[in-house]
């Protein structure tokens, strides 16, 4: 393919990672009986069936698809001190353990979040050179809560960091944007940046969902990094339109004024309707028309480099329309897949009246965002 083609990235050994058995979020004990199936949410499932999507509808086949080298000790220390690092190391050697809280891994967990890195380092760096001019991938386990000195959410390692700072060391990167859509806040990729103008973090999260206690509108960043970290915390029930009115009128303009090289997009899928760790409402076709948008502002500002890094969502129903509507949207390849679910999920959709106060919702928060 040529340089204005799609590429995806993803290794089956990602799928490999094991995080032992939890009741949503908590550890089997107590008062909490294992759950019938077994497993833990962050299971590799929604990423088995989102690949294995793209492989039935035919579209794998007109991609560019790769796996990569793990991330390298060195790339990973741009990003998270040695300490983290050989602690990390230590634990996977043996029977694995917990990193941080609700960051549980097995043996050889540590050789697994370096692969998962480096896909993203990989996508990002062929994008960045021209290789492609844009790409997905499957990174697992995801990175978006992962802070320098521990992990945390089910995330080991802060994939996308290593693969922005990656790209800066070796081709000289310069202003990137990272959209963060997944409906946690992106606490670790903020925690990242924060004091730095050459990165702009926007999270676009179900407010007071996951870290309960980071995420807000006030925090923006600190020193250089002053006015470069921007939060847009949704309600409960948010969905379809309020998620594209918060994107055209917060994400973009932001994204818009910082002018980047390149835009990265957190990939969480977990914003869908039936997501079991989160309470928001958007479907398949809520993630195409985002990804449009993003598209459109990236043809504007950075000749159309966009990169998505799957970070969440949980829903092995709905996840793989979902990312299969990212991609065939980044390709602009439309496959025969329809959605099954979308019709009963577009009738579930906020009433007029809930709508009219979620609308009102962004527009303040717009409001506070541009007086900040």
């Amino acid at each position: 393919m040529t340089a204005a083609g799609t590429a995806f990235y993803h290794d089956e050994r990602c799928l490999w990672h094991s995080t032992g058995e939890a009741v949503l979020f908590l550890p089997v004990g107590g008062w909490l009986q294992p759950l019938a199936t077994g497993g833990h949410p962050e299971s590799p499932e929604s990423k088995r069936r989102f690949k294995s999507l793209l492989d039935v509808s035919g579209l794998t086949e007109r991609l560019d698809v790769f796996s990569a080298e793990p991330a390298t000790r060195e790339d990973l220390l741009r990003v998270h001190p040695a300490a983290y690092l050989d602690r990390f190391e230590e634990l996977s050697a043996g029977r694995g353990g917990e990193i941080g809280a609700e960051a549980l891994f097995s043996h050889g967990g540590f050789e697994i979040a370096s692969l998962s890195a480096g896909l993203a380092k990989r996508a990002v760096s062929d994008v960045v050179t021209g290789r492609y001019r844009n790409a997905y991938a499957l990174s697992r386990p995801p990175g978006h809560h992962a802070l320098p000195e521990e992990g945390l959410g089910f995330c080991l390692l802060a994939n996308i960091a290593i693969a922005v700072e990656a790209a800066k060391a070796t081709h000289g990167l310069g202003r990137v944007a990272i959209i963060d859509w997944d409906v946690h806040h992106g606490n670790g990729t903020e925690a990242v940046y924060y004091e730095r103008d050459d990165v702009l973090t926007v999270s676009i999260h179900q407010e007071n969902c996951f870290p309960v206690d980071t995420g807000a509108t006030t925090d923006r960043g600190r020193g250089a990094g002053l006015g470069f970290n921007l939060n847009v915390p949704l309600p409960p029930g948010s969905g379809h339109e309020t998620y594209l009115a918060a994107m055209r009128d917060i994400v973009l303009p932001a994204v818009r004024d910082f002018a980047p090289e390149l835009i990265v997009i957190a990939s969480g899928l977990d914003a869908n309707m039936v997501d079991p760790l989160a309470r928001q409402l958007l479907y398949a076709d809520s993630f195409r028309q985002m990804t449009a948008l993003v598209m459109e502002l990236a043809d504007e500002v950075c000749g159309g480099r966009v990169v998505a890094v799957h970070e969440g969502g949980y829903a092995e129903s709905e996840v793989p329309f979902c990312g299969l509507a990212i991609v065939e949207t980044l390709s602009g390849i439309r496959t025969e897949v329809v959605d099954p679910f979308e019709e009963t999920f577009i009738a579930q959709q906020p009433s007029a009246r809930t709508l009219s106060h979620q609308l009102a919702i962004v527009a303040e928060l717009a409001e506070e965002l541009r007086g900040a």
